[in-house]
């Protein structure tokens, strides 16, 4: 067979990598240096001039698209298709081969997987026979402690029930409740299927030398995201029979958080046989200002296997640096820099806002709206659409109107307070049955005695809680309301019992709707006297029913860092590049989560094709608070010759310090509105409400609107043609 074509329009490394011979080789495949191509084309030099059959071959993903694009770009490059080969992700070859062999792994033939939605389901149903309180031991808690257990090839037989550890022995309670149940059922969940793939191999030898004989090549890819259990299933299936090719990058590894291990493409060459290494360091996405800054932020991280990224292309222009006098300038400055790349004929899909964290994305979005920019949250949800937020805003919407049915709904057992479906029901038919709100059907109920009286005494209980709030936040400004309702719900210490990144995320955005709250303005047009809460929850409504852009339609993408890995686009924003915000101040402290922190920011840098702007904003309300920042130590790594720092309407030409002190120090001149004489960070004076600071703006000349946050009037928006502000 003519093997040529498969060599076509490879280099160096790459054609070393795909005509490797047989044998253990560990590919460091750099960001954009076309490692979907190489595993391709490695597969095929394997089937064509190496011998092997399809049938010999696997090759393991991390997605089923990934798989999908794999498979057919194998067939359009030998010409027919593969069907015996195996390749699919982990959990889907782990699928396939306990179908083959249900009897070995002591499962029914029809055994059935639960998604995660019924696997917790399963866990309340058990957390209640073993009488565990929910709002002490939450059923997602239990679920991650099962999964990280199971991910790490533990069985509830394997651990120590831990003497004197409540925690311990609780969760252990609950993981052998789960495994007695999912056996009675026959049932497995998605760790199960890696596990108990694991358990055949040790369990059954004869088995595992089957399969050793049957495969002579695996291809692994996405090789520094494996976590503790895929590495061990391969090792064992592999032994020293089976020769693997395993692709990937050290630097990209930013999965940590959710098990991956750094540590298994770091210890390949010990643990497989006389591996070859071959270095992928062609980039063929970015520029070379672009591949310079990420190569010099990364080479801060310790025990790296080492590798340079560069490329034959453009030199490209240097990085715009932007600090912000505030988030909303930060934003603002952003939203006019999209415009203009749009008005020069940019598709918006080639523009990307990349952040750390969700809570980010909000101030971005509201700027994105009044823009009038069509926008898309990349795997994931609008700000006001997430959950977290639309329980707050629930429990927000009570405190102003108790006969808000969908609100009562919403948060009547969230946190759970053993107010059950039956209850609610109940409720449902008398509103029915009375024409009236669900509010004032259950204070009938209560006190007509038509309940048990344990669902009384907590519904009752909810009750209480509604009016407390209501009480204790009448003389309170917006933002202490918001504060109030978040943490006396029980809402944050909800989110903060679930463990991991999502946990952390959803607290961080609930203290995001603090920093709204305390920011909020309402609409100058307002024309009848309504709460300052009222109109916020209106405006929030309305926010949310801005529905995104459709996926088809031509609109910017914005996302988290993490949801950007294996993303390109021509143009991205990484915002908010801050210390203690990038690098999270939760990472700072500890070696092995910065190290993790600065591959999220070499992530994010190669994301950029040809124009990169990293910004900051100097003050932020975030978390419920204020803040003054300076630039992340991601940005000072990065040699200055790659950095073009600019600032409003103005380039500064002084040495970059990245040092400055607070926005109060700094030089007006650079934070000028257009044509006004009025800059961001001025004090002014107003005829009526006296002394401010001008704090943001629209506009320029004189039909400018200008945010001025006044000394003893508080926050107000002025037209500048009519509001005659005289700079102090």
């Amino acid at each position: 067979m003519d093997v040529s074509h498969i060599l076509n329009n490879l280099n160096d490394a790459q054609r070393d990598a795909v005509t490797a011979p047989l044998g253990n080789m560990l590919v460091l495949a750099g960001a954009g240096s076309g490692k979907t191509r190489v595993l391709v084309h490695r597969i095929a030099w394997l089937i064509a001039a190496e011998g092997l059959s399809a049938h010999q071959v696997m090759a393991v993903t991390f997605t089923n698209k990934a798989a999908r694009e794999m498979r057919g770009r194998l067939e359009e490059l030998l010409g027919y298709a593969n069907r015996n080969m195996w390749v699919g992700t982990f959990h889907g070859l782990a699928h396939r081969l306990l179908k083959m062999h249900w009897r070995e792994a002591k499962l029914n033939e029809n055994f059935q997987i639960l998604d995660a939605d019924d696997q917790l389901r399963l866990v309340k149903r058990i957390a209640k026979q073993l009488d565990l309180d929910e709002s002490h031991w939450p059923a997602r808690q239990i679920v991650g402690f099962i999964n990280a257990q199971k991910d790490e090839g533990r069985r509830a037989a394997h651990i120590d029930p831990g003497q004197g550890d409540l925690y311990q022995r609780t969760m252990l309670r609950a993981y052998t409740a789960y495994e007695e149940a999912c056996e009675r059922s026959g049932i497995v969940d998605f760790a199960e299927l890696l596990l108990r793939a694991h358990e055949l191999w040790l369990y059954h030898p004869e088995l595992l030398q089957l399969y050793r004989q049957r495969f002579g090549h695996i291809l692994v890819d996405e090789f520094q995201d494996t976590n503790t259990i895929q590495y061990a299933w391969l090792r064992v299936l592999a032994g020293d029979v089976v020769s693997i090719t395993a692709v990937g990058d050290d630097d990209q590894s930013i999965y940590g958080w959710r098990g991956a291990k750094i540590e298994n493409i770091q210890q390949f060459s010990r643990d497989f046989s006389e591996p070859r290494m071959v270095r992928l360091e062609q980039n063929y996405r970015s520029t070379a200002n672009i591949l310079n800054a990420a190569n010099a932020v990364i080479s801060h991280n310790s025990d790296r296997l080492g590798k340079e990224l560069w490329t034959e292309g453009l030199e490209g222009e240097k990085i715009d640096f932007y600090a912000g006098f505030n988030e909303q300038d930060e934003a603002r400055f952003v939203v006019d820099e999209i415009q203009k790349h749009v008005n020069n004929g940019m598709a918006r899909t080639e523009l990307a806002i990349l952040y750390r964290s969700n809570a980010q994305s909000r101030v971005m979005e509201e700027a994105l709206i009044r823009a009038g920019v069509p926008y898309r949250i990349y795997g994931g949800q609008r700000f006001y659409d997430r959950l977290e937020i639309k329980n707050a805003l629930a429990y927000m919407r009570l405190l102003n109107n108790r006969h808000d049915d969908a609100a009562i709904e919403r948060v009547i057992n969230t946190p759970v307070r053993g107010i059950g479906a039956k209850t609610v029901e109940t409720m449902r038919e008398y509103a029915r049955d009375h024409g009236c709100s669900m509010w004032h059907a259950g204070s009938s109920l209560i006190v007509n005695k038509h309940l048990p009286n344990r669902a009384a005494s907590c519904l009752e209980d909810f009750y209480n809680l509604i009016e407390k709030l209501d009480n204790d936040t009448t003389e309170l400004d917006l933002a202490d309301i918001a504060d109030h309702v978040i943490t006396v719900s029980g809402l944050i210490e909800h989110h903060k019992k679930e463990k991991g990144e999502k946990g952390q995320a959803r607290v961080e955005n609930l203290e995001e709707l603090v920093s709204a709250c305390k920011v909020f303005e309402p609409a100058e047009d307002s024309e009848e006297e309504r709460s300052l809460l009222a109109e916020f929850l209106d405006t929030a409504a309305l926010d949310a029913g801005e529905a995104q852009a459709d996926e088809f339609e031509d609109s910017v993408q914005l996302m988290t860092l993490h949801s950007a890995k294996g993303l390109e686009f021509h143009t991205v924003f990484m915002v908010g590049v801050e210390e203690g915000l990038f690098p999270h101040k939760m990472s700072i402290s500890e070696p092995g989560r910065l190290e993790e922190e600065r591959r999220l920011c070499y992530v994010g840098i190669t994301r950029a094709m040809h124009k990169l702007y990293i910004t900051i904003a100097e003050s932020r309300r975030m978390h419920g608070s204020e803040t003054y920042n300076t630039p992340s130590r991601f940005v000072k790594e990065i040699p200055v010759e790659y950095l073009n720092e600019i600032r409003m309407q103005a380039k500064v030409s002084r040495p970059m310090s990245f040092g400055r002190a607070a926005p109060s120090s700094a030089s007006f001149d650079n934070y000028a509105i257009p044509e006004t004489g009025i800059a961001l960070g001025q004090r002014v004076i107003h005829s009526i409400f006296g002394e401010g600071v001008v704090l943001n703006f629209e506009g320029q000349g004189k039909s400018a609107r200008v945010q001025v946050n006044f000394d003893n009037q508080g926050s107000k928006w002025l037209v500048l043609a009519y509001a005659n502000l005289q700079v102090i």
